[in-house]
């Protein structure tokens, strides 16, 4: 059940459609379905505008699809992160999700059930480099499954500048820039003192030794000189993503 069918139902009692007694039956089984293993949140789209996505990092197979088919049943867009192949592969399997998509450098496994008028602002996506792209995917994907309008654009670091002024008109025209860098993870401070919109900056585990897995990105970015700047964890593509979806939202929203 979505938010609209839900209206639905309560106007319908209001009308006397419904007896109250079999609306709170349907709507019993909101907040959660328990399936053993795992309590899956099927009322999270009502409370915070999207549903809950699965982190499948460290899940066995077979819990993955059940989530994934119980998330399903909802009616609205599923996105799964940090997925393999072999995850894919089992979803597929089951024959019932022929429009489950997987994306093999960010990881993700989306299922579009729902399609949303597109917004008119955008969040716009930017790694320092090439190296980096695995995480701009997943968060192209979570943004974009999200309901969302998306533009990446690749390999703009420091190193070579001229290659991000190039792109500047782009990025003050966005609602929220998302930027991805390892090594020194310079690309944020820059990019926040071009811009006046938010900027969401992920650190990324790209470098030599003493970039330290991301650390050392992320403690630039944390220390970053440009005021309109916030980060994320190393390599979490897709927490910016949802994120910059809030806040383009509400841009909109207000709009």
């Amino acid at each position: 059940m979505n938010k609209e069918q839900l209206v639905k139902l309560l106007e319908d009692v209001k009308k006397g459609g419904v007896e109250v007694d079999a609306a709170v039956k349907q709507i019993a089984s909101l907040p959660f379905a328990d399936i053993g293993f795992a309590r899956v949140d099927k009322h999270r789209h009502i409370r915070c505008g999207f549903p809950e996505v699965i982190f499948c990092q460290g899940k066995a197979v077979d819990h993955v699809v059940e989530i994934f088919r119980e998330l399903a049943s909802t009616g609205h867009n599923v996105l799964a992160t940090r997925a393999s192949e072999e995850m894919f592969a089992a979803i597929e399997r089951t024959g019932e999700f022929p429009a489950a998509r997987y994306e093999p450098l960010g990881r993700t496994i989306t299922l579009k059930q729902q399609t949303e008028s597109e917004p008119l602002g955008r969040i716009t996506v930017i790694t320092a480099g090439t190296a980096d792209i695995p995480v701009a995917m997943e968060a192209v994907t979570t943004a974009e499954i999200l309901g969302q309008n998306v533009e990446l654009i690749c390999d703009v670091g420091v190193a070579g500048l001229h290659r991000l002024l190039d792109k500047v008109e782009l990025l003050q025209s966005s609602n929220v820039v998302i930027a991805i860098a390892g090594m020194e993870g310079a690309l944020a401070s820059v990019v926040g003192g071009l811009v006046s919109c938010p900027v969401i900056a992920v650190p990324t585990s790209v470098g030599y030794g003493t970039s330290f897995g991301g650390v050392t990105a992320l403690l630039a970015m944390l220390n970053s000189c440009s005021s309109g700047v916030s980060v994320v964890n190393i390599d979490n593509g897709f927490s910016a993503a949802y994120n910059a979806s809030i806040i383009n939202s509400m841009i909109e929203e207000k709009n």
